[in-house]
């Protein structure tokens, strides 16, 4: 039996490492195996300013990566949780009743649900101030550079 409130924390924590995806869907999951790639190249992008400084192109490019994976997860958990249970057993749960325990939802689900959404909320935010801060600094290089 799939547990709609243990699904939710796991894409909520776990979620850029693809566990939730292994929870409901197996060791096989393609899209489980996928995920924890854009969140490498993320912490790569923040290695990389911590050795070259703001100023690196490549950084710039993959740390918006990690953002986006963290918000993606941080949705997926809020749908998790926001999931009806009769929804959530029907797919998850074929052989239990509409009603099943593991399909409800309680205070520790609604606690990932208002993590998810301050978190994955924030992450995005982030990753778009970052991206366009840095994209509009880099213009700004350029027309110096060719003014010059």
């Amino acid at each position: 039996m799939k547990n709609k409130t243990v699904a939710a924390w796991l894409a909520f924590i776990g979620g850029p490492l693809g566990l939730h995806r292994f929870y409901l869907h197996g060791k096989g999951d393609l899209l489980g195996w996928l995920l924890p790639v854009p969140t490498a190249l993320g912490l790569y992008g923040l290695e990389r300013v911590q050795q070259n400084g703001l100023d690196d192109l490549w950084s710039w490019i993959l740390i918006p990566l990690l953002g986006f994976t963290m918000a993606g997860c941080a949705l997926t958990a809020i749908v998790y949780g926001l999931t009806t249970p009769e929804k959530w057993n029907a797919r998850f749960n074929p052989s239990a009743s509409t009603d099943a325990a593991p399909g409800r939802t309680n205070w520790f689900t609604i606690g990932a649900i208002s993590l998810a959404l301050l978190v994955g909320t924030t992450a995005l935010m982030s990753s778009l101030a970052f991206s366009f801060q840095r994209y509009f600094e880099y213009q700004i290089e350029e027309a110096r550079k060719i003014s010059q």
